[in-house]
C-alpha cells in the first residue's frame, strides 16, 4: 500500500469515526428528548387521573420519576396543560441545536416545563451574521444581552454595548446567588456561579463617568449628521454640498462651531459668491441649517464633537488573560437626545467598517456590537440614511463584526435589515392595542414553521423566556424553539458608583481622550480670513475717504484760490478805478513807493507853491 493510499484510508477511518459519533449523538439526543416527553406526559396523567393501582414502571420511565416534577418542581403544569411539542419534535430541537464547533448556551428548551437535556445554542462563529433581541418592556431583554455579552467576553470576543439606563454596569461585578436564582438555573440545567467581566467605561462626549468618546463633525459625516438635525432630503444633499466646500478648501471641521463657522461665511457678502459656484444650494436651506445647528448646540450637543476623536480599534482589546473588554457606553446623561444618541452608535458602526479590513468568516467575530433602542436610528430616517444602514451590516460581516440590534418588536427595524439578521431572540409581545394586535402578527409570520401556536405563545412567555431561533453552522435557520434563558453570572444591578470611578481612574486610555483639544480649524480659519477680509476693506475704506478727503480738499483750495484771485482782481480794479478818479493815469497801475522827501515835493501843495513862484518869477500868472 503506498503513502498515499494509507493517508486516504486513514481520512477515511477518521470520517467514518466521526459519522458514528455523531449519529450516536443524535440518538442520545433523541433519547433524552423523548425522555423528558415521557416525564412530562406522566406528570401530566399523575396529576389529573385518579390514583390507580401501582404498576411496574417502565424502564425509561420509573413511577418514581413520573412523580418527581410535581413534587419537586415549583411550576408543575395545570392539569389542563401539556407541552406544545411532541417527543419527535423535541428530538429535532435537540438535534437542531447540537453543534460540533464552540457554542454559546443561551438556555433550555420549554415545553410545558424545561427540558435541560434539550440545551439551546447559537455557535460562536455565527454571531457574526448578526440578530436581533427583542420584546416588551420587562421581558427580560437586557438580562439577555448582559449574558451574551458575559460569555462572548468569557470566548476572547470584544463586546460594545450601549448602557441605557446604567444596569448593564453590573457585568463588571460578581452577581450575588440567592436561593430563587439557584432553583431557576438549575431547572434549566445551568451551573450558574458568580463571575466577573472586564470592562471598560465610556461616555458619550464626557457626559458621564467614563472614558470620553467624541468625534469630529467632519468624520461624523453629513448624512448622520442630517438624521440628527432632522433635515429633510433636499436640506441633506445641500448639507453635503457644504461638506464638500470645506474639504475643497482644507477647512477642518471639528466641532459644530466649525460648521456654523462655514455657514455664516456662506451667507456673508463676502462668501456669497463662493455659494454660488456650490450649485444647488440656496442662501435660505443654508440658513435652515444654520439655525437648525444652533438649537442643536443651544441644547447641549456640542460636547460630544471635538476632539481627540475615538479609535473604534479600542474597542477591539483583549484583557492581559485574554478575555475580551466589554466596552459599556453610559449615556444615561443624553437620554433626552435619543436621536443623536442612536445615530452617534451608527457612526462608531460606521467607522468600524470603514477602518477593518476584510477577513471573511472567522472562527470567532473580532466584535460583537449590541445596538440597543434600535427603533430610535430608524425614526424619520431618509432613504438615503436607511440605504447606508442596510449597507453597513450587509457587509460589515466579512470584517469580523456582528452586530445585534436590540428593540422592543421586530417592526420598528426596516426590513432589508431584517433580511440580513442571523438569529432572534424574541421576548414576550403584548397585544393592547390594534397597533400592537398588527405587529404581534406581522412577528408571527416572519418566523418558520413550528410546534408552537406563536400567536398565542408571543403573548404568554415570562420574563426571562423567548421564543429562539439562529443560524446553524450550515447557514440554515434552527427550530423554532421556546426557550427559558441562562441567568447572567454578574450582578444584574448596577455597579456601585465608587467602583466604576475608580475603574475610569484607572483607564489606560483616559490619558489618551480624557482633556479635550482645540486645534486651529475652520472657524479660526474663516475667523482669519474674515478679519483680513475686515482689515482689507478698512484699508480700501480708508483709503477712498482720503481720496474723498484729498479731492475735497483740493476742490476748496481751488475754490480759495479762485475767489482769492477774484478778490486781488476786485482790489485792482477798484484801485485803478480810484486812481482814475483822482487823476491817476491809467497806464501806471501801481505808483512806485517814494521816500518822505519825494512825498513832499511831490504832494500837490509843494506842486501849487512852486508852480506860484514860477509863474511871480516869469510874470505869467494870472491876476
Amino acid at each position: 500500500m503506498t503513502a498515499h493510499d494509507e493517508v486516504a484510508a486513514a481520512e477515511l477511518a477518521r470520517l467514518e469515526a466521526e459519522a458514528a459519533a455523531a449519529e450516536a449523538a443524535l440518538k442520545l439526543a433523541q433519547a433524552q428528548a423523548a425522555l423528558a416527553a415521557a416525564r412530562a406526559a406522566a406528570a401530566k396523567g399523575g396529576a389529573s387521573s385518579p390514583p390507580e393501582a401501582p404498576t411496574s414502571p417502565a424502564p425509561d420511565a420509573p413511577a418514581t420519576d413520573a412523580a418527581a416534577p410535581q413534587a419537586t418542581a415549583p411550576h408543575a403544569p395545570a392539569p389542563d396543560t401539556a407541552g406544545p411539542l411532541d417527543a419527535d419534535e423535541i428530538a429535532t430541537i435537540v438535534a437542531g441545536y447540537t453543534f460540533e464547533d464552540e457554542a454559546l448556551e443561551l438556555g433550555a428548551l420549554v415545553n410545558g416545563e424545561p427540558v435541560p437535556q434539550a440545551q439551546i445554542r447559537i455557535p460562536l462563529a455565527m454571531t457574526n451574521r448578526h440578530g436581533l433581541v427583542a420584546g416588551a418592556t420587562g421581558t427580560g431583554k437586557t438580562r439577555t444581552l448582559q449574558g451574551l455579552a458575559e460569555q462572548l467576553a468569557a470566548k476572547g470576543v470584544p463586546v460594545f454595548a450601549a448602557d441605557i439606563k446604567g444596569d448593564l454596569s453590573g457585568v463588571a461585578t460578581p452577581g450575588e446567588p440567592s436561593e430563587k436564582l439557584l432553583a431557576r438555573t438549575a431547572a434549566i440545567g445551568q451551573d450558574w456561579a458568580p463571575a466577573a467581566s472586564a470592562t471598560e467605561y465610556f461616555a458619550l462626549g464626557g457626559v458621564g463617568r467614563g472614558v470620553p468618546v467624541r468625534a469630529t463633525v467632519s468624520g461624523f459625516g453629513p448624512l448622520l449628521l442630517s438624521k440628527v438635525l432632522g433635515l429633510n432630503e433636499t436640506q441633506e444633499s445641500s448639507l453635503g454640498l457644504v461638506f464638500h466646500y470645506a474639504d475643497e478648501n482644507g477647512l477642518a471641521l471639528v466641532d459644530l462651531a466649525d460648521l456654523r463657522a462655514v455657514l455664516s461665511f456662506l451667507t456673508s457678502d463676502e462668501g456669497k459668491p463662493e455659494l454660488k459656484q456650490l450649485g444647488g444650494l440656496s442662501s435660505a436651506t443654508a440658513g435652515v441649517i444654520l439655525r437648525e445647528l444652533i438649537t442643536f448646540a443651544d441644547d447641549g450637543a456640542d460636547v460630544f464633537f471635538g476632539e481627540p476623536e475615538f479609535d473604534v480599534q479600542d474597542f477591539l482589546r483583549l484583557a492581559e488573560d485574554g478575555r475580551g473588554i466589554i466596552s459599556l457606553l453610559e449615556v444615561p446623561g443624553v437620554a433626552d437626545k435619543p436621536a443623536l444618541f442612536s445615530t452617534f452608535l451608527m457612526y462608531l458602526l460606521a467607522e468600524l467598517f470603514e477602518i477593518l479590513p476584510e477577513v471573511g468568516d472567522l472562527d470567532k467575530p473580532k466584535l460583537v456590537f449590541f445596538f440597543d433602542e434600535a427603533h430610535l436610528l430608524f425614526t424619520d430616517a431618509s432613504k438615503s440614511f436607511t440605504a447606508a444602514i442596510v449597507q453597513t451590516v450587509r457587509l460589515i460581516r466579512s470584517k469580523g463584526v456582528g452586530v445585534f440590534f436590540v428593540t422592543q418588536t421586530p417592526k420598528d427595524v426596516p426590513a432589508d435589515v431584517l433580511g440580513q439578521l442571523g438569529s432572534r431572540i424574541q421576548h414576550a409581545l403584548r397585544a393592547f392595542t390594534p397597533d400592537d394586535a398588527k405587529a404581534l402578527r406581522a412577528t408571527v409570520g416572519t418566523y418558520p414553521t413550528s410546534g408552537y401556536d406563536l400567536d398565542r405563545v408571543l403573548q404568554e412567555l415570562g420574563t426571562g423566556e423567548a421564543i429562539v431561533t439562529v443560524m446553524s453552522e450550515k447557514g440554515a435557520p434552527t427550530p423554532v424553539a421556546w426557550t427559558r434563558l441562562r441567568a447572567p453570572q454578574g450582578l444584574m444591578s448596577p455597579t456601585p458608583e465608587p467602583a466604576i470611578v475608580s475603574a475610569v481612574s484607572a483607564s489606560p486610555l483616559l490619558a489618551k481622550y480624557g482633556t479635550a483639544i482645540d486645534r486651529e480649524s475652520a472657524r479660526e480659519i474663516l475667523a482669519a480670513k474674515m478679519a483680513a477680509a475686515d482689515a482689507a476693506a478698512q484699508a480700501a475704506l480708508a483709503a477712498a475717504q482720503k481720496a474723498k478727503d484729498d479731492a475735497e480738499y483740493a476742490a476748496q483750495k481751488a475754490a480759495i484760490d479762485k475767489a482769492q484771485e477774484k478778490a486781488e482782481r476786485d482790489a485792482q480794479k477798484e484801485y485803478d478805478r480810484l486812481m482814475k478818479k483822482t487823476g491817476g493815469t491809467s497806464r501806471t497801475t501801481r505808483r512806485a513807493e517814494k521816500g518822505p522827501l519825494e512825498q513832499i515835493l511831490g504832494s500837490k501843495t509843494t506842486e501849487r507853491i512852486i508852480t506860484g513862484v514860477i509863474r511871480g518869477v516869469f510874470g505869467n500868472g494870472r491876476r
